[in-house]
């Protein structure tokens, strides 16, 4: 008979282990226990040991239930040991008795390895693009039994144990098996169940116990305050989105419109009791909501597992768990396929520069600085007080490229939105003079992360081009938004910090001061097409006490809305995508808050309905009119009609796209109003006014052109019409003909 891997493996063994060895593993100190534990072949056939610490008593069974020997206790702990009438190794169930007590339990020793060498080697390269199914804990069913197969990158450890609600927190029931080439310890768990709490248990090289430790890789947790990782089942998802998918993967979404809708999932809404929504009762109010305004994405901050809801998801635990907050990972698999019914698509916040320091995560996980870099000038975040990942260790690039994977793949998502961008690419980011290594070259550019970036980006496109990654990136750190090959750090669209603020300066200001901050206006353009940019008003803009958008405009309660309408249809003239935190749609008063619902009782007021309304126009107006959106990364899509006239703070552009009808954006940026204003424009003719932000039926006074105007040729040759310009407003005109 040929022997199988498993068996060839094997030596023969003696029936009984030494006293020291027994000790080792009663005491959980044995550093392999599939070398003592399970059957194993003698020169008098097979044995079994096994340690069930409780019983008096055990017998031994195969699979089917036939009776295949008796064993003696060796040890009061719980130690046994006997012959077993079986020709080959497989499987085996044991039946533990204490006085009348009786349980059943199966030789996780008995069981072969999971992983195999193509893993190995392929950690090894750093090229494992499918690590999320095989690390972590996963359903499975083994040599004939189901249970969970766990598996965890712990190099440095002495003894690795998964520990959980299972074996009752013990380690050493579970001491996991050592892949010595990878440093990646693995146990196949029969009969653990879905739904089940677990844990590390890690003894480090010193010897030291360590706090248990959350899976890296799980894709379930406990709810806060617990830390606990969740044995979760393969995540199942029919899912309907199959146009979709197909449609923004063919198309270049630097000439799509992109108005994305920024929303922090524990405070859009809440139940009337304060607590969180399901994924399933957000999809039933926000998915309606998003379509009705006319946003084509929303993008969530971020929800994977953290611990303490004022960080917002951004120092998480869980990189690979959608938070327990809202639900299973299902509920969130179901919002997503939901959006992608009705064309919305997600993006979620992603943050691979740092992570926290609590105890259960990622911090010198196996007693040694294993994700993090050992020296803090490199593995400390002295703003946030977090760890910075060890971005030039193969294993750890090899952990965020394949989460960024694992969220586009599971999940169907449209987008990673990369948060703190600049804190990698900077080796002295936040840093003084001394407190940061350079690199190689002696410079400050943190090499490996750029390469880090580089990688993930290609592999997101690669896999899944229906996705886009968006840099949050501060500087003027060259090519952001291009590709690897031409040099590129490979992301779709960057984050235009400068628009946001130079504009909200700009606005913030009386507006009979403007006319010395006119550049504050202009300046933008000169940069605007070196990168794909997308304008964002994001959360940061109204939180610790920067106010709300509305606080922050200058005036009474009419100017300041008169104020806040120009600022968006401004903004949504603007060349660039377009993002908007949840609640400045309607101009909420208050600073947004995570632990409370937006203040949507506010609807009821006509100011705030009307602004509302203003945004879900500019939003349709957005995507209907190609000009506005075809040619927002491309200098051709750009041109100033007036961007001098700085006594009377007016700006006037252009917006086009080939072969349609361009779009006049003109902003008349005091309260003053100007009844005959004078504008070139390109072509003669009737120009309808398209949208006006003082409307009344967005709050505004009502004054415009009548829907209106005419352009005649002038002497020299060009067009021109006389316009009103209703105060602190924006109008849009579009050509009839």
């Amino acid at each position: 008979m040929t022997k199988s891997p498993r068996q060839a493996e094997k030596p023969k063994a003696s029936a009984s282990p030494s006293p020291d060895e027994i000790e080792a593993i009663v005491s959980g100190r044995h550093p392999d226990p599939f070398a003592i534990l399970g059957p194993h072949e003698t020169a008098d056939g097979f044995v079994a040991r096994c340690f069930l610490p409780g019983a008096e008593g055990v017998s031994v069974l195969t699979l089917d239930g036939a009776a295949i020997g008796t064993l003696a206790c060796l040890h009061p702990a719980g130690f046994f040991v006997g012959p077993v009438s079986i020709r080959q190794f497989q499987p085996l169930r044991y039946r533990a008795f204490r006085g009348d007590v009786e349980w059943s339990v199966t030789d996780t020793y008995s069981f072969g390895p999971v992983l195999g060498p193509m893993d190995d080697y392929f950690v090894r390269e750093g090229s494992h693009l499918r690590l999320f199914d095989r690390m972590g804990a996963h359903p499975l069913r083994h040599e004939g039994v189901e249970g969970f197969h766990f598996s965890v990158w712990a190099p440095n450890a002495q003894r690795v144990s998964v520990v959980g609600d299972f074996n009752e927190w013990d380690g050493r029931r579970h001491v996991m098996r050592l892949r010595r080439d990878t440093g990646i310890w693995e146990i196949f768990a029969p009969d653990v169940r879905a739904g089940s709490a677990y844990k590390f248990e890690i003894i480090g090289m010193d010897g030291t116990l360590l706090p248990l430790k959350a899976d890296p890789y799980a894709r379930a947790s406990e709810l806060r305050p617990q830390t606990a990782s969740i044995t979760a089942p393969e995540l199942e998802q029919v899912w309907e989105d199959a146009a979709h998918i197909d449609h923004w993967s063919r198309i270049d979404k630097r000439r799509q419109p992109i108005s994305i809708y920024e929303v922090h999932a524990g405070s859009w809404q809440k139940r009337e009791d304060g607590s969180f929504l399901s994924w399933d009762e957000l999809a039933d109010r926000l998915i309606p909501y998003v379509t009705d305004m006319g946003f084509t994405h929303i993008e969530f901050l971020p929800i994977s597992e953290h611990p303490y809801d004022p960080s917002w998801g951004y120092q998480t635990t869980g990189l690979y768990a959608p938070s327990a907050r809202f639900g299973e990972p299902e509920g969130f698999a179901r919002f997503v396929n939901g959006c992608h019914k009705v064309g919305i698509g997600v993006i979620l916040d992603w943050v691979p520069a740092h992570f926290p320091m609590d105890a259960h995560g990622l911090r010198r996980f196996d007693g040694t600085a294993l994700y993090e870099h050992e020296d803090p000038r490199q593995g400390f975040h002295p703003d946030w007080n977090t760890a910075i990942y060890n971005f030039g260790r193969i294993e750890v690039l090899s952990y965020l490229v394949n989460n960024a994977l694992y969220w586009t793949e599971k999940f169907h998502l449209d987008g990673l939105r990369v948060d703190a961008v600049a804190s990698m690419l900077y080796l002295d980011y936040s840093r003084k003079e001394g407190e940061w290594v350079p690199n190689e070259y002696g410079g400050r550019e943190n090499l490996d992360a750029v390469r880090f970036v580089q990688k993930m980006n290609q592999h997101v496109y690669g896999a899944h081009p229906q996705a886009m990654t968006i840099a949050e990136e501060s500087t003027s750190w060259p090519k952001v938004s291009h590709p690897v090959h031409e040099g590129g750090l490979g992301f779709g669209f960057k984050w235009n910090m400068g628009f946001m603020h130079d504009t909200l300066s700009y606005f913030s200001r009386d507006p009979v001061h403007r006319r010395y901050h006119h550049q504050e206006i202009t300046f933008g353009l000169l940069y605007a097409f070196s990168e794909n940019f997308v304008l964002p008003i994001s959360h940061d803009e109204v939180v610790h006490g920067k106010g709300s958008m509305i606080a922050k405009m200058p005036g009474d309660d009419w100017q300041k809305f008169a104020n806040l309408r120009a600022y968006y249809a401004f903004m949504w003239g603007y060349p660039g995508k377009k993002l908007l935190f949840m609640g400045q749609e309607f101009a909420q008063w208050s600073e947004w808050s995570e632990s409370r619902s937006l203040d949507w009782t506010l609807l009821q007021y006509p100011l705030h309905e009307g602004m509302r309304r203003l945004v879900r126009d500019l939003n349709f107006t957005y995507r209907a009119k190609p000009a506005l959106h075809a040619r927002d990364c491309e200098g051709d899509g750009f041109e100033w009609l007036i961007a001098e006239d700085m006594d009377n703070s007016v700006f006037a552009f252009l917006r086009k796209a080939p072969g349609e009808k361009p779009i006049a954006v003109i902003a008349n940026l005091t309260p003053v109003y100007h009844e005959r204003y004078r504008l070139n424009l390109p072509v003669a003719g009737r120009w309808r006014e398209i949208l006006n932000t003082d409307a009344e039926i967005y709050g505004g006074s009502g004054k415009g052109n009548g829907g209106r105007v005419e352009a005649k040729k002038t002497e020299d040759g060009g067009f021109a019409a006389v316009l009103a310009l209703p105060p602190l407003a924006v109008i849009l005109l579009e050509p009839e003909a």
